[in-house]
């Protein structure tokens, strides 16, 4: 007897040990990594899709979601690049170092670029949710994705649009010289010259990402009075730019890409807006199929950030939720496993149909030309 009262102890406990490991084996621990800018002058931007991946990582884990019949437990490692290239390759590799499953971002284009060299050497998965350079996607990685457009997109239509329907024949060009805002500006000056080859480009100008005086370029810009000033760059360089054309009493058209097109330009611009000026382009865009889904994001990303979507929050969930559903299809979360079902996938975002081409690019890739009226963003057509 006093044998068997030590041994059935020992038994129960034993189980139970076996019991605890065997629960363990059957959750699955998925790191996806999220890098942006945190910090600095664009940092309501970097937020904005740090916010996109949180309301997908809670997404997931509230629904249970299965992968290789184990239930997934998915967990967001954030990370600052400062927009910022040497900070963006730290970062990188600091998710590299924690066994990241897979990568969404860089935000930039000049942080992505570098950054996907060493995602793809540690073979992990990187798609981008906002990075337009069309170099990106073009240096043979086949873990590099994005779900926008390009510039040769983007800035190609904003350059048709600057001679064809706003009548453009005097165009100046300024750009901040960072890999983004040298390629849309490149594009954008293409774009116009192919639909107009008698559209004059009457100055071409440059500045940097972290400028606020811009009276000389400007000063310079004015004496050739352009019909459109295009600005290649971020939405902290546009505000102050505009305010600083106000003052000169520049009247001129103000083009961007994606970098502008952000709901927090009007407040950078302050009054210098005048209804219908700026005209710019949103790397992406939702037709009527995807309207609900996409207003139904908006209004919950309200409802727990108390704030409204700057820009590509959306894409950056849908990032998310296109690696995972890679993940499902492989049921794998080894990033070798699942890679070749990413780069095969169709998934339906609330952003569009997200597949991707031979090169990662999106394939069939929506944009969305805004303007500003009243302080506020107003939509003025989505086209391919």
């Amino acid at each position: 007897m006093l044998f068997k009262s030590k041994i059935i102890p020992l038994v129960a406990a034993i189980a139970c040990a076996f019991a605890g490991s065997t629960y363990a084996a059957d959750e699955l621990i998925v790191k996806i990594g999220h890098v942006g800018p945190i910090s600095g002058a664009i940092a309501h931007l970097g937020k904005d899709n740090e916010n996109g991946a949180k309301m997908a990582i809670e997404e997931l884990n509230a629904q249970g979601t299965m992968i290789g019949g184990k239930k997934a437990k998915f967990e967001l490692l954030a990370e600052d690049d400062g927009g910022d290239p040497k900070q963006g390759t730290a970062a990188a590799q600091k998710l590299v170092d924690a066994k990241v499953n897979g990568v969404v971002g860089h935000l930039n284009s000049g942080t992505s670029i570098p950054a996907s060299k060493i995602y793809h050497d540690a073979g992990i998965p990187q798609i981008s949710p906002s990075a337009t350079a069309t170099a990106y996607t073009l240096q043979g990685y086949k873990s590099t994705f994005r779900v926008v457009a390009n510039d040769g997109q983007l800035g190609g239509t904003l350059g048709r649009y600057a001679v064809q329907i706003n009548k453009a024949k005097r165009v100046a060009i300024i750009d901040d010289r960072t890999a983004y805002g040298q390629g849309v500006a490149a594009e954008f000056k293409k774009g116009a010259k192919a639909k107009n080859k008698d559209v004059e480009i009457v100055s071409e100008q440059f500045t940097n990402d972290k400028a606020t005086d811009f009276n000389s370029i400007l000063t310079a810009i004015k004496a050739k009075k352009p019909d459109v000033i295009f600005f290649g760059g971020m939405d902290a360089v546009a505000g102050p730019m505009l305010r600083q054309m106000k003052a000169l009493g520049i009247t001129a058209k103000f083009m961007g890409g994606d970098g502008i097109c952000t709901a927090k330009l009007a407040e950078l611009a302050g009054d210098a807006m005048a209804d219908g000026q700026v005209i710019c382009a949103e790397a992406g865009g939702v037709i009527d199929a995807q309207k609900k889904a996409s207003d139904d994001f908006r209004a919950a990303y309200m409802k727990k950030f108390g704030v409204e979507v700057q820009i590509y929050a959306p894409y950056v969930y849908d990032s998310v939720m296109t690696l995972v559903d890679a993940m499902k299809q492989a049921k794998s979360s080894d990033p070798a496993v699942y890679l070749p079902f990413l780069q095969k996938i169709h998934h339906k975002g609330i952003t569009g149909d997200i597949a991707f081409d031979e090169h990662g690019d999106i394939k069939n890739g929506t944009l969305t030309l805004f303007t500003f009226k009243g302080g506020k963003r107003e939509l003025m057509t989505v086209t391919k």
